[in-house]
């Protein structure tokens, strides 16, 4: 019973977050992140009971169905979503809370052989964008929204907007207002080039400058 609530809560939430989902019924037959959450539920609670292989091939066939692979160690909390959702990968020990959102191409992976706890903490109500990396025993605080392609290997505090490569906070959102105040300006791909090529201009006339000078001076003649 209680899996068939859960289910019906994840249901409504796809329905919440995705404009796109036109029916339950369609949620139920055409969004394999669903699908993944379902595989995950069963292996997670065999896991939990100690069942042995058996988990791990259940959570190996969800990966060959959907295109995304969590293990079943995994916690993972309340009205989960998975958006789209091919290329995420979830690891043994992160730990997800309630109301999270994960676009396609997610990693919440380890940093390397390292044992015990090395995938990385989320709270509740977190969005993670498209194709970011979050990576080790890292905490994700509550609120905190990480960008597309961002590549997260410190803590990001609770409410703050992450970006870039590696990730830094560019942003915090009061939870009471929903003000947003900038932490620094984004990068700006296209004022940076232009930066870069009025520096080397000001570095060539110099060079000119100094070779027409010394090519003005007079010529002094050698004494024996």
């Amino acid at each position: 019973m209680a899996f068939i609530n859960r289910l019906r809560e994840d249901i409504a939430t796809i329905r919440e977050r995705d404009p796109a989902a036109r029916s339950t019924l369609e949620i139920v037959l055409a969004y394999p992140g669903l699908h993944a959450v379902i595989f995950y539920r069963i292996s997670n609670a065999l896991w939990r009971r100690g069942v042995p292989t058996l988990p791990r091939l259940i959570s190996h066939l969800g990966r060959f169905l959907t295109g995304i692979e969590i293990h079943p160690g995994a916690t993972i909390g309340r009205r989960f979503f998975i958006d789209h959702g091919m290329g995420v990968v979830i690891g043994e020990t992160a730990i997800v809370g309630d109301d999270v959102t994960l676009y396609q191409g997610v990693t919440l992976g380890g940093t390397g052989k390292e044992r015990g706890k090395r995938h990385p903490t989320l709270g509740n109500d977190i969005i993670v964008g498209v194709g970011a990396k979050v990576l080790g025993a890292i905490e994700i605080g509550d609120g905190a929204r990480i960008g597309g392609g961002s590549v997260v290997l410190k803590d990001v505090p609770p409410h703050t907007t992450a970006v870039g490569v590696p990730a830094r906070a560019v942003a915090w959102t009061d939870p009471h207002s929903g003000r947003t105040e900038r932490k620094e300006h984004l990068p700006d791909p296209t004022r940076e080039t232009l930066r870069v090529l009025a520096d080397r201009i000001d570095e060539l006339e110099q060079r000119l400058r100094e070779m027409e000078a010394a090519h003005q001076q007079p010529n002094v003649p050698v004494s024996n």
